[in-house]
């Protein structure tokens, strides 16, 4: 099985959830560095729809950038274009597989897409 991980690795929780990916038998790991490579809007949009979260689910609301920018928080559309311009907002890990994609929190939660 191939898996894909939005991969920040300063994160313990996105190192732990490849950790997982990893030691799981039978997975093929694709790490993407999704603050170095940062998604489309469009992009976004498909892996959202796959994982069933919205773009408020996956918001790192905590991020200064928030602030920085005045992100209106309430709109999907505003959240969308704030993460492909800033990738940082992006809550992580996320996994995706055939079977589905997730937000990796807790890391265990990868296991639900294997």
């Amino acid at each position: 099985m191939k898996a894909s991980i939005w991969h920040n690795p300063r994160c313990s929780k996105s190192r732990e959830a490849l950790a997982i990916l990893q030691a799981t038998p039978g997975v093929e790991v694709e790490i993407v560095d999704y603050l170095k490579t940062p998604p489309s809007r469009a992009e976004l949009e498909a892996l959202f729809a796959k994982a069933g979260v919205t773009p408020a689910q996956a918001l790192r609301k905590g991020e200064a950038v928030v602030k920085e920018i005045g992100l209106n928080t309430d709109r999907d559309s505003d959240i969308l274009r704030a993460m492909a311009s800033h990738p940082i907002l992006i809550e992580r890990p996320i996994v995706i597989t055939e079977k589905g994609a997730v937000i990796a929190r807790p890391p265990e939660k990868a296991r639900d897409v294997l």
